[in-house]
């Protein structure tokens, strides 16, 4: 059920973006009177699986889920209508076009992805206003994974500054670490407060393992909701029960108690829980995946978070600054993996995307995620390789530039070479994704 519910989140994002994308080339070709012979969603080599023609533009749903597109009369793309370029010129086809309104036309795409970006953070403001968790609520500590033990922070340690500089937010802590590429983190530990250096080569190390929660907030475990088929709640378990330990061993925390349960699966265990002012013990078996079917409580029922609430004038601003701060970060993050040896190793496909998604649907990350991967789109589609659209872009500043047009054997050569190396890419990254699941 988790995995459909990320499959779900997945197509129906990506649909979106698509759909968005498309229509940018689709609006701006039609501003310039250029047409536009079809608009799908998805991909449709043989067969659609539904169709329809209004004016001079077909239509359409493909069954291959890996994008989609707009075919532009008079232009080389994917389709790779080769008969269509071989007759004259027409008023209505895009190689007719001044080049200054072909380049709108190709950067429609991108434009609306970032307009829909800002559009998509101005929303979540003005419905849920931000919410966060600052630093200093942090009272439990961190909890760390293998990575963050081997940079030198350790379970417990309640984090000060990164550079001696306060992170006010502390999901911006990570980011802080390894797009500022910060040398030293100030911590808490055992009442002492600890210098701790970040070793050379930790950032390459860290984007090598793909670990995304080397550092992550540590807090006690109370049932705040049940699954479907609960092996807890059958074992006797109550909402608001507090997990406090497996068997004879102790663990207050969340991080602790996880990680313990992954060490008995398929085995029955004590678990142990404080409800009102009894310890009570409930005998269960483990399934194989370790899990007993329990969401923990929200963070606010362990800390104070912070709230700023929006209207909607005060929104459209601040949806403009977090969608370039998010731009921002993303090209950093780019620009540091290209730095990193064996960066090709991090390249991730359509699972690694799925699993940005949470467990259970939440229409706020779901919106949270699909306008930083509208952003994502953008800056991806942008680049200056043959078959996307920064590719056509790079062509005809080209031709602006030296008043000359590439030819059009030329441009087929350049999109062939470009399709085989994105496509070559895709089956990498998803191929990638294959071999992590079995890492």
């Amino acid at each position: 059920m988790v995995i459909l519910i990320k499959i779900v989140q997945l197509l129906l994002s990506l649909s979106i973006l698509v759909i968005f994308h498309e229509f940018g080339h689709f609006i701006t070709a039609r501003i310039f009177k250029t047409r536009v012979e079809k608009f799908y969603l998805f991909f449709n080599p043989w067969f659609s699986l539904f169709k329809f023609k209004r004016g001079e533009t077909e239509y359409g749903v493909g069954w291959v889920p890996l994008g989609g597109y707009v075919k532009i009369a008079g232009m080389i793309d994917e389709s790779m209508d080769k008969e269509q370029m071989k007759l004259p010129p027409q008023p209505w086809e895009f190689r007719s076009k001044p080049a200054w309104q072909r380049l709108i036309i190709m950067l429609g795409g991108v434009t609306v992805n970032i307009i829909l970006a800002i559009f998509i953070y101005i929303a979540i403001l003005t419905v849920w206003g931000e919410q966060y968790l600052p630093t200093s609520e942090v009272k439990y500590g961190i909890a760390v994974n293998a990575i963050g033990h081997d940079m030198g922070l350790r379970d417990g340690d309640r984090i000060l500054t990164i550079d001696n500089k306060e992170v006010e937010e502390f999901s911006a802590i990570p980011k802080q670490i390894v797009l500022e590429q910060a040398k030293t983190i100030q911590v808490i530990r055992h009442d002492k407060k600890m210098d701790i250096p970040i070793p050379a080569g930790f950032v390459s190390k860290l984007i090598q393992s793909n670990s995304v929660d080397f550092i992550s907030v540590r807090y006690p475990f109370e049932a705040g909701k049940f699954v479907l088929g609960s092996v807890a709640e059958k074992a006797g378990m109550k909402l608001n029960d507090r997990i406090i330990g497996v068997n004879d061993s102790l663990f207050p925390y969340n991080d602790e108690f996880r990680m313990a349960l992954q060490r008995y699966k398929n085995q029955k265990i004590n678990l142990v829980v404080i409800r009102g002012v009894d310890t009570i013990r409930l005998p269960l078996t483990l399934p194989a995946d370790g899990r007993i079917g329990v969401y923990n409580k929200a963070l606010s029922a362990y800390f104070k978070l912070k709230e700023k609430s929006y209207s909607i004038f005060t929104a459209i601003p601040a949806g403009f600054t977090m969608t370039f701060e998010k731009t921002g970060d993303y090209l950093k993050s780019i620009k540091l993996l290209f730095k990193q040896e064996k960066a090709y190793e991090s390249v991730g496909g359509f699972i690694s995307i799925g699993s940005l998604f949470p467990d259970a649907w939440d229409w706020l990350t779901f919106w949270t995620w699909t306008a930083f991967l509208s952003i994502m789109l953008a800056v991806i589609n942008v680049l200056p390789i043959p078959a996307l659209d920064g590719g056509h872009v790079m062509f005809l500043l080209y031709e602006i530039i030296f008043r000359r047009k590439p030819s059009d054997k030329f441009m087929e050569y350049a999109q062939i070479t470009g399709m085989v190396l994105l496509f070559g890419l895709l089956i990498f990254a998803n191929l990638n994704d294959v071999l992590k699941l079995f890492r």
